[in-house]
This record gives C-alpha cells, structure tokens and sequence, in this order.
C-alpha cells in the first residue's frame, strides 16, 4: 500500500510539473527583458516594463481588450444559464418522450464536439449581412451557441436531482411556473449554476478562431491581442508573456470564489 501511494503521488506530481513548468516560464518571461529572455538567461533581475508598455502606453488597447472579453463573457455566460436552466427544467420535467430528452442531448454532445472553425464561414456571412460583425453582441451570440450544450448538460444533472415532491408542493402553495423556477429550482441548483458559469466564462474567456473572424480593431478580445504580439517584423515576446500573465487573473478568481460557492451549496442541500 505505501509503494502503491509513493507511485501515485508520483505520478500526480509529474502531471502537476507538466501543467505548472510551462506556466511557470511564461510568468518569468514576462519580468525578463528581450535580450535576457532571447538568450535564456535563468538568473536575471525583474522588470515591470513590460507590464507599463501594456497597461499604460497610449499605444497599447490592451485594456480595452480586457473590457471586450470581459464583456463579452459576461454576457454570454448570463445568456447561457438562462437558456441551459430554462430548457433543463423543459426537458427533465415537462413529459417529453424520453426519445425527445435523449436526442436533445446527444445533438448538443455531438454539436459541442464540432470545431467551430467548420462554422465561421457560415457565421461571419450571416453576421455580415445583419450587421453584427465586428459588435460585442455578434461575438456574445457566438460564444454563447458554442457553450450552451456544455451549460445544458450541467444544469440537467442538477435540475434533475431537485425532488419532485418540492415542486409539487410548491405548486399546491399556488405557485405558477415562473414562480417555481425562480423559488424553488434556481436556490436548490445553484451549485450547478456556479459551475456552469464558471466553465462557460472561462470557455467564452479563452476563445481564439471565432473571435479573431467576426472582431476587429474595436472589438477584439484578449486571446486575439495577444497573438497580435506576433507581427510580421518583430515578435514581442516579452509583452505578450505579460500579456498572457494577466489574462489567467479572471479565471483564477472564479475558480477560487466559484469553489467555495459549489462546496457550501452542496453540502447546504445535504444538510437539508
């Protein structure tokens, strides 16, 4: 038992270096200067420079870009667990033929596994021709589409261990449907909302090819100012390690509040 906990902690801490070490390096990339960084140097003193050049030179939009993905993640996540709650309730207690429920949720698998870069073509002309190029909203409907079957599957997991004796007493108390949404199934799934929220911003946050077609100048997120650090003369590595430094900030944040949020929901629906 003690060989067999020494090779699994081993292996755990092999998969851990595999994750952290590339980080790692991007993170020290960021406080180097070019020269250091280009002749890898592994001792070197840290420098904020890059973090000025992208933060606070009228050049960079970089801030800009930070408000478009936040925005735009924001928005679609909202959309999604809207969307994902109301069709999980639909689908789990609405009496469809189980048929229905199971071709539902196979074409939202099998939809999520499709590369969006198959639907940009498509997409950026019908975009084109309503106007929605280049807009936070055009973008929002974007993302939202591609994480809704992720969000569609959380939320039915969670819709479908409610009680059904809750909704029904609920419904002798005189509530409609809306009302038992709001008061009954969104309190008791609200771990599932978290989670859902929490995977679909980060998705929305991190996505590249749909974002780089249908945004421009004005609009482009912060995956797509990043790689716009590769130019055709230069490539600024440093900044576009600073770059990617301060973009791991938001879902950092989510995963270490939206932890708590799950942990404490889940053991609340226990105790009750």
């Amino acid at each position: 038992m003690r060989r067999h906990t020494v090779v699994v902690h081993a292996v755990l801490l092999v998969a851990a270096l595999i994750v952290v070490v590339p980080f790692v390096w991007i993170a020290a990339a960021a406080f180097k200067t070019p020269i250091a960084l280009l002749s890898g140097a592994f001792w070197f003193e840290p420098i904020w420079n890059n973090f000025h050049e992208l933060l606070f030179t009228s050049t960079s939009e970089y801030l800009d870009n930070y408000l478009n993905s936040f925005v735009v993640g924001a928005a679609s996540t909202l959309l999604d667990l809207v969307v994902a709650t109301l069709a999980a309730y639909s689908i789990v207690r609405m009496g469809w033929p189980r048929w229905v429920v199971s071709a539902v949720l196979m074409w939202s698998i099998v939809f999520h596994m499709i590369p969006p870069i198959t639907m940009l073509g498509g997409w950026f002309t019908m975009f084109r021709s309503i106007g929605l190029v280049n807009t936070w909203t055009g973008l929002t409907l974007a993302h939202a589409t591609l994480n809704l079957p992720l969000a569609l599957w959380i939320m039915s997991a969670f819709v479908r261990e409610v009680p059904v004796e809750l909704e029904e007493a609920a419904r002798l108390d005189g509530c409609g449907t809306a009302r038992l949404l709001w008061r009954v199934i969104v309190p008791l799934v609200r771990p599932g909302l978290a989670a859902a929220a929490i995977l679909v911003f980060i998705f929305s946050w991190n996505e590249f090819p749909v974002a780089l077609t249908l945004t421009q100048k004005a609009t482009a997120t912060v995956p797509v100012a990043i790689a716009k650090f590769a130019q055709e003369f230069e490539i600024q590595y440093t900044q576009m390690a600073a770059g990617a430094v301060l973009s791991v900030l938001p879902a950092l944040v989510l995963l270490i509040v939206g932890q708590r949020q799950i942990v404490r929901g889940l053991t609340a629906g226990a105790l009750k």
